[in-house]
């Protein structure tokens, strides 16, 4: 594989197998429950988490993930490097059957998102970026043949119309940033779609911003957070206007705007 630490190939691995984990429960059919937080859970994210830890675990990082056991903060604060994944994120979408959602694993270290894989199961691919690594479109029978991989470049112009995008189950509550938006743009595209997938539209430049004041998690944007980083955005905290951090002990992101390069 392209010069990557073998953590890292092992991350492309694990969501590649994950996503066909994930893909089969989606053919054959499935159960879901409602988790105490009210988040619907079923039988493919807890079986794509146990095939992302098994590939992970001799990494001998600690793994922090949506479907398995949170150590308390006072464990945690004392991590330099973790694994942050989200075995199905989406799962909204993954009941309705839409095809919209994704699987996320994020390396961290020292508060920062440095490395980030998004898988998009029904399309074969994966989005990958970490730093000094630049970003990548990867298929996913190519994860091997690095001479394959679709390389993405930094944009320098906004889309015209300006795209913005927002969740598809979930209200972003963004009508008045938009309607702000609107009024400094001549045209303003709002599109709706689910998961971690919003991260390949922004990475490949086919949307400019990511507006989101509605609850996420670290695990949801971690990932994507690493790979727009790579084309030249940023994830800002709507609280004090610095890059979002991980491994808090809240768990739970404050609201943030995802811009790409040319909205900085």
């Amino acid at each position: 594989m392209k010069d990557l630490p073998r953590e890292y190939s092992k991350a492309l691995l694990a969501a590649r197998e994950a996503s066909k984990v994930i893909l089969q429960f989606y053919e054959d059919g499935f159960t879901s429950e409602i988790k105490s937080d009210g988040s619907p859970v079923t039988e493919a994210d807890l079986a794509s988490s146990k095939k992302i830890h098994e590939f992970l675990k001799d990494t001998n990082i600690p793994i922090l993930g949506e479907e398995s056991v949170h150590p308390s903060y006072e464990i945690r604060k004392k991590w330099t490097k973790s694994w942050c994944v989200d075995p199905l994120d989406g799962t909204k979408e993954f009941i309705k059957k839409n095809g919209e959602f994704s699987i996320c694993i994020a390396m961290i270290e020292n508060s920062r998102s440095i490395f980030g894989v998004i898988a998009y199961p029904l399309k074969n691919k994966l989005l990958v970026g970490g730093e000094g690594l630049g970003a990548y479109i990867i298929h996913f029978d190519d994860i091997e043949l690095s001479e394959k991989w679709t390389e993405l470049k930094s944009k320098e112009e906004k889309n015209n119309p300006l795209v913005v995008l927002g969740s598809r189950s979930y209200n972003s509550n963004a009508d008045e940033f938009i309607l702000d938006l609107q009024s400094k743009y001549d045209k303003v595209i709002f599109q709706e779609k689910g998961s971690a997938l919003k991260f390949f539209d922004l990475a490949e430049g086919i949307a400019d911003i990511y507006p989101r004041f509605a609850p996420t998690m670290e695990w949801d944007i971690a990932a994507g957070h690493a790979v727009l980083r790579e084309v030249g955005g940023e994830i800002f905290n709507l609280e004090n206007g610095l890059p979002l951090v991980y491994n808090k002990e809240d768990l739970r992101n404050p609201h943030f705007i995802a811009k790409t390069k040319p909205m900085l």
